[in-house]
């Protein structure tokens, strides 16, 4: 996946990720699955004003909100179109994301958080540099679901 690109997002962008659909268990990823969630993504006055639409060629491919935390930090959030996922191209995928977040934010430390029975996205984090720093009840989809918060420094070598 050359010639990648992100851009603020568009309506008609959240809109067109809003309905992406994942097959089982991962369904547990999409917008729909949350009605708070979906209308914080859906609706421009409530999407956060970090989010971007991440573009391959000119396929919309992903996106990824990035919300500064303090100095030099950001926390992320992310996205592949169904269709990628499981593919081995997460790895560069994270790598673009955390490549512009530490452009655009000068952020040299990274979080995020994702969802305990994720071992696919869990170990492409853990590739990438990301450590586990603690796990935590998060309520969503309605239940309550274990997450492990992740972090990575880029001054760690590793």
């Amino acid at each position: 996946m050359n010639a990648r690109h992100l851009s603020l997002m568009t309506q008609e962008e959240a809109e067109t990720i809003a309905a992406w659909k994942y097959p089982p268990p991962y369904n547990f990823y999409d917008m729909t699955a949350d009605e708070e969630d979906y209308e914080e993504f859906i609706h421009p006055e409530k999407r956060s004003r970090h989010t971007y639409s991440v573009y391959d060629r000119h396929q919309l491919i992903g996106f990824f909100t990035i919300n500064p935390l303090g100095e030099r930090t950001v926390d992320i959030g992310l996205g592949m179109h169904p269709q990628l996922t499981g593919r081995g191209k997460g790895e560069a995928f994270l790598e673009q994301g955390l490549g512009f977040a530490n452009h655009q934010y000068q952020a040299d430390c990274f979080t995020l958080s994702v969802a305990a029975f994720n071992q696919r996205a869990i170990s492409v984090y853990e590739k990438a540099g990301f450590c586990r720093k603690e796990t935590f009840i998060q309520a969503t989809n309605g239940g309550k679901y274990e997450f492990v918060k992740m972090e990575k420094n880029i001054h760690d070598k590793r």
